[in-house]
Formats: C-alpha cells, structure tokens, sequence
C-alpha cells in the first residue's frame, strides 16, 4: 500500500521536523487515524519529496533521510490552460481534473459571456483543490491558480511563442496537428490554451487574441461545454509533448 502524500510549505521545514498545522494534524491523526512511527510524504509543490516518520507530539513530524527521495523532472513545455469560468461550481471540477492531466498553470478568465462571477475567496478554495488533486494524483508540482482576469487583460500580458484559441463552428486547424508540427524552439517554450464560455468567444474577443498572436484552433468537429474543451485540449497537449523534455535534452547533448 503507497504512503500518504501530504505538501508541506517550505516555512514548515525546521532542520529535520516539520512542524504540522491544525488541519494537517487533524487530517493524519483524526481522519487517516496515524499514529507515532507512521509514515507519510512530504511534497513541497516543487519537484522535491521526503518520508516523514510522525512522532510522539502530533504537532510535528521526523523527515527519515535529509535527501530528497527520488523525483521526476519537471515536465516540460509548461502547459497554461486560460479557461473561461463556466456557470455553476464547474471551475472546482476543472481545477481538480486539470491537476491529475498535469496542467502547470490554470489562469481563470472572465469573458463577456460569463455568468458567473467568483467570490475573491474562491481562488483559496481552488488552490486548496489543486494542492488535494496534487497529493492524490502523485504529481510532485503544485499547479498555479491565478486570480481571475478580464479576458482582455488576459491577452494583453501572455508571452510564449505557442498560444492557441480554441475556436468552434469555423474553420481551423486541429490542435493536434499544430502540436506535431511544432519546431524545435517551440518545443521548448510555453504552451497556452484559451478555451470559451457557453455560447463561444465573441468576434471582439476572437479578434483581441488574435491580434495578440493566438492562432485559433479546433478540437474537433463538435461544439464541446465550457466545461469539456479544456479537459479535451489539455488531454490532446500533454499526449503530444510527454517527450518533448526528453527530445530537447537529447538534442542539446548532441
């Protein structure tokens, strides 16, 4: 049976021992109901990793080795999904299944066809989610939750040599193909990926990124809900660049 994994703040660290908050020290002993000389790992949200032996006092816990076990580096490109914010608690369900596909970087955004408007508290909830979804899907880097933008704000400050709009009922080139035409250079830069509201991007906005250099793209021949596309574009991005890392270490030692 796999050990617990629980992320940890760098500030917890105090020479071998992390010191444990409330809900951590409620979550291991009340809820999974650990004891003293039980173990668990600790993730930092940044690639590094340890096993941590619970002690007498259940506000701490004993890292077991000063080293860091084992850790995979950092996938690459780093994937920034750009989502609209759909009706409902569907955002919660994103950020959830965005983390288990290996999203680097979630930006909400705010367009002139989304209902719902989040509560500023929204975002600790949503960084809460990522950091569950990070512990149960074994990741070992904690995805960035963005304040939301306006969608022109949005456009106005994405960087990256590869944007893509995610555009429905026009035509454009699929995602896929774009992805596995992708230069060497491209392949290791960022990725962003805006996908749309209910009832799609308006022509002012189409044009706003477009203006900004996104390329559009389709993800297929059906319309697909808010709450689809990003799942569908992500799925189809982290296919296509798993080895992109790997190419361009590769290429570099040659």
């Amino acid at each position: 049976m796999s050990l617990q994994r629980l992320i940890v703040t760098t500030e917890q660290f105090s020479d071998n021992t992390i010191h444990l908050t409330p809900d951590q020290q409620h979550y291991l002993h009340r809820v999974l109901r650990l004891r003293a000389g039980q173990a668990f790992i600790a993730l930092d949200g940044e690639g590094g990793q340890w096993t941590a032996i619970l002690t007498d006092r259940e506000d701490t816990a004993a890292i077991e080795t000063t080293h860091p076990l084992a850790s995979l580096e950092r996938p690459q490109p780093q994937i920034t999904l750009a989502i609209a914010i759909p009706k409902g608690g569907g955002f919660d369900d994103l950020v959830r299944q965005t983390t288990e596909l290996g999203v680097a970087t979630l930006q909400p955004v705010i367009t002139e066809r989304t209902l719902h408007r989040p509560n500023p508290k929204k975002l600790e909830r949503w960084q809460r989610i990522a950091a569950e979804a990070t512990e149960q899907s074994e990741r070992l880097w904690l995805p960035a939750i963005k304040p939301p933008l306006p969608w022109a704000d949005f456009v106005g400050q994405s960087s990256g040599s590869q944007r893509f709009l995610c555009v429905a009922r026009q035509s454009a080139p699929h995602l896929l193909s774009q992805l596995q035409s992708a230069s060497p250079e491209e392949k290791t830069s960022t990725l962003t990926i805006a996908t749309g509201p209910e009832g799609g991007w308006t022509p002012t906005e189409i044009d706003q990124a477009l203006g900004a250099g996104f390329l559009p793209v389709s993800l297929g021949p059906y319309v697909l809900r808010a709450v689809t596309a990003p799942l569908a574009a992500l799925t189809i991005a982290r296919a296509v660049t798993q080895d992109w890392g790997r190419q361009a270490l590769k290429s570099h030692s040659q």
